[in-house]
């Protein structure tokens, strides 16, 4: 402690400012990084909520003492909790989804709720519940679904109902596929709703699943053929080894929509379906008398004679056969995206061998083998030679590109499992007190300590004594020449002496070792500052003395 307070003294003032700021700096510098080292790491832990799911968020963590930031959307907490909290959040149904589902109809009652608040009430439910289902997808963030239902009253045109899907999603855009997915969903929650009358709308790309309706299925078309091309590459690549084999397909599909109706009648094919036969007989006897007259009526008259008689038999019989003649009905119906041809175009690498002496030689395939590899190919792609399709099959040489890069090495720090941004914060709080211990603190000791010693002022004759005067050739103390001498002596002291006016007056090292007058002489050509006020005070004692 001494020796240190020994070099702050023996510092001018522009030394003592580096020295406090350096030390400053240093410790700013260690509280600074050691701050960042074990400062708490955040993570994100919910992004992109709505306000009041967010808040009910917020809510729980503060009910919880758990330390969080909020930026923007984005709520980030402790990177050591964020599983935990996500568990524990999510078993009290946090954060709630936007839209409400069937729940809306538990709060409604029989009394003074009409039918029109009844079918607003469970229409906007169905929406919710669709909501919720199309954000049970891991693609989609955000999902709203509105429906435009038919009114149900009588005496009115009904309509066709519609819907549409708005949604915002977590990364990219969604596949043709899932847009159809989910113009299903919606329509066969809905009644009466064709998968047509479903728009889905992104908040980024727009509308979506249009393309397919303006351009016949284009997009549908290009995922059966890349779909296809797929399934020809791996059936390849069995045989000639990966990127040994290039695949390019063009599937050329019908983009109009045709209905054919036949109804065929064959009139000499016929046959009896049913036969209906009747019979019938009839069989009558008439007698004639005469006419009434007064004898007539008499008996034994007259008019009781004359009378004759006659009979008839009729039989008839009918027979009807019904035959029903041949019919053929026939109806076809052709939906955009038949294939109307196809072309594959194949290339394959030849094989390769090593000869003796290290060299490459390459040799095209055999016939025989590419004739193999065509039907096997056939096959995968569905090939109908009536139909106009082709495939082309060529072997080659393929030019060979090496590979750029380092081969992939497994990380020291992720075997470790040790976080490099912690470990990097470490590093750099021991570079920067290191470099200020080194280059601040360190030289400032260092150049002090290379100094001359200093001699302790009690080994020396104390100044003013008879042997001190004796011994330095100076006058006592009180006399004028003492006076004169002293008076004189600052002036000398404090004038400047060059450089080799001071190496010649300095005695060699043995000299000033054994003699301490010269030890005495050394000091004050050092220090003539301190040398003057010494003599000043030593002067002011003398006169207080003498007075």
């Amino acid at each position: 402690m001494q020796q240190l307070i020994s070099v702050w003294e023996a510092m001018d003032l522009r030394r003592r400012i580096i020295v406090i700021a350096a030390t400053l700096a240093m410790f700013l510098a260690v509280i600074g990084l050691s701050r960042m080292a074990t400062s708490t790491q955040m993570t994100l832990l919910y992004a992109g909520l709505e306000s009041s799911a967010a808040g009910e968020v917020v809510q729980a963590l503060d009910g919880r003492n758990v330390v969080y930031e909020i930026r923007g959307d984005s709520i980030f907490v402790d990177a050591t909790r964020r599983d935990a909290l996500r568990m524990t959040l999510a078993s009290e149904g946090l954060p709630a989804n936007s839209g409400k589902g069937y729940e809306l109809l538990d709060g409604l009652s029989g009394f003074g709720t009409t039918s029109q608040m009844f079918d607003a009430a469970y229409w906007r439910a169905k929406e919710g519940e669709l909501a919720r289902t199309i954000l049970a997808s891991p693609m989609v963030r955000n999902a709203r679904v509105h429906i435009a239902n038919a009114s149900s009253k009588q005496f009115r045109q009904r309509n066709d109902p519609t819907a549409s899907v708005t949604l915002t999603t977590a990364s990219g855009t969604l596949s043709s596929q899932q847009i159809k997915a989910f113009k299903f969903l919606v329509a066969s929650a809905v009644p009466g709703l064709s998968p047509d009358k479903v728009s889905v709308i992104d908040s980024r790309a727009g509308l979506m699943g249009a393309e397919d309706l303006a351009t016949g299925g284009t997009a549908a078309t290009q995922d059966q053929a890349e779909r296809l091309k797929q399934n020809v590459e791996r059936l390849l690549e069995a045989r000639v080894g990966f990127g040994n084999a290039v695949v390019e397909l063009n599937l050329e599909t019908a983009t109009e929509q045709e209905q054919i109706r036949e109804r065929r009648f064959d009139p000499e094919s016929r046959v009896a379906v049913s036969t209906d036969t009747s019979e019938s007989t009839n069989a009558a006897n008439d007698s004639e008398t005469g006419g009434v007259s007064v004898a007539s009526n008499l008996p034994d008259g007259d008019g009781a004679a004359g009378g004759g008689s006659s009979s008839s038999n009729n039989s008839e019989t009918r027979e009807r056969v019904n035959y029903e003649v041949s019919e053929t009905t026939r109806e076809v119906l052709k939906s955009p995206g038949a294939v109307k041809r196809l072309t594959v175009a194949v290339l394959v690498d030849g094989i390769r061998t090593t000869s003796e002496d290290g060299s490459t030689e390459w040799a095209p395939r055999p016939d025989a083998e590419l004739e193999s590899l065509r039907e096997l190919v056939a096959g995968a792609v569905g090939f109908d030679e009536t139909r106009g399709d082709v495939i082309t099959m060529k072997t080659m040489e393929f030019e060979q590109i090496e590979a750029a890069g380092s081969a992939p090495s497994s990380r020291f720090l992720g075997d470790l499992n040790i976080d490099a941004m912690s470990l990097i914060k470490l590093v750099i709080l021991a570079i920067v007190t290191l470099g200020l211990g080194l280059f601040v603190v360190r030289p400032m000791l260092t150049a002090q300590a290379a100094s001359p010693a200093i001699e302790p002022i009690g080994s020396l004759p104390a100044i003013g004594t008879p042997d001190a005067r004796a011994s330095t050739g100076e006058a006592p103390v009180g006399s004028a020449d003492a006076l004169t001498q002293s008076q004189a002596a600052p002036p000398a002291l404090l004038a400047e002496t060059s450089p080799a006016e001071k190496l010649s007056s300095v005695p060699t090292l043995a000299e000033s070792e054994n003699d301490p007058v010269q030890r005495l002489r050394d000091l004050i050509s050092e220090r003539q500052a301190e040398t003057v006020e010494i003599l000043r005070g030593w002067m002011e004692e003398d006169e207080e003395v003498t007075g």
